[in-house]
């Protein structure tokens, strides 16, 4: 139980990047809550790649070793629950959690990620994370040399294509219906014996999650091992935005080089501000965040 209500930060987000800031913050010794509903986005991935000393670590072990770690400083305070309300106050910001929990800070972080929104294709949702992939870079090693498909289309489509061939020749582009490539484009893939298949996906045939043919519209099949997928993307909270927070084109919460926010006092981190979503990359900006609410605070005690 809680009994502290006012902290010099309030993280919401206790996955990879609102605890490295936790523990950067920790380690300043500064008063900081962290509210965690425990939903992490790569909570079906059954390993975490690239990440140097946790490489092929299940994501849940990396967390729960991070967050014993970051326990051990006892300025840093855990709250199970659901931030589901912000405002901004004379002295910072008030937090309300979905069962009534009322917390202040001098200042707010967001390490909340991302949602992805996934196509109703029967087997996606089954497979995602597992064999279904977003990202070479974490996951491509795995299945390298591997009879491999793209759903993607038009620019994105040609883009992927060419970086995922770096891991494998064995690749097919499904545009999921009518290509929307350029002439060029389709020459270019060609030429790399990379086939186009335009027909409509139909369902994914998969075991536990390990896909293993892709059936199409005409009940033709394909078989695959690997499929790579960007999907379209929310915010997992809506609250950066209540405040006022801006986003970004991509739908990111738009920060500067210190990772704050346009609205005073507020800072955002991990998969909810990048681009290229990965631990590393999450970890990296967490930690830096955490320092750069550090030096606020200290500049703004000598001010």
């Amino acid at each position: 139980m809680i009994q502290q209500k006012d902290f010099e930060v309030i993280i919401v987000g206790g996955s990879y990047s609102g605890l490295s800031a936790a523990m950067s913050l920790g380690r300043s010794l500064r008063h900081v809550l962290i509210i965690d509903s425990g939903l992490p986005c790569n909570k079906q991935t059954p390993h975490s790649h690239n990440f140097i000393t946790q490489d092929g670590e299940k994501p849940a072990i990396i967390s729960a070793k991070a967050k014993i770690q970051v326990d051990f400083y006892d300025t840093v305070q855990f709250y199970s629950g659901l931030a589901v309300k912000a405002v901004t106050t004379k002295k910072g910001f008030e937090i309300t959690t979905k069962d009534g929990a009322i917390f202040t800070s001098k200042k707010l972080l967001f390490a909340t990620g991302v949602k992805d929104l996934i196509p109703e294709i029967e087997g996606f949702a089954e497979c995602w994370g597992i064999s279904i992939l977003h990202c070479p870079y974490c996951h491509g090693y795995e299945v390298k040399k591997k009879k491999t498909a793209i759903v993607a289309n038009g620019e994105m489509g040609f883009e992927y294509a060419k970086l995922i061939s770096n891991w494998t020749k064995e690749l097919r582009l499904l545009t999921n219906g009518k290509s929307t490539l350029t002439l060029e484009q389709t020459q270019i893939l060609r030429k790399h014996q990379i086939e186009i298949i335009e027909e409509e996906i139909n369902s994914f045939e998969h075991q536990n999650g390990n896909i293993s043919n892709i059936i199409f519209s005409n009940q033709s099949k394909v078989e695959v091992k690997a499929i790579y997928y960007r999907p379209p993307f929310e915010q997992h909270c809506k609250l950066p935005e209540s405040l006022g927070c801006n986003l970004t084109e991509q739908g990111l919460i738009n920060v500067d080089m210190m990772q704050k926010t346009n609205i005073p006092g507020i800072y955002a981190s991990g998969d909810c501000v990048i681009q290229a979503r990965s631990v590393a990359m999450a970890v990296s900006s967490g930690s830096f965040a955490g320092a750069s609410i550090n030096r606020e605070l200290i500049d703004e005690s000598y001010s």
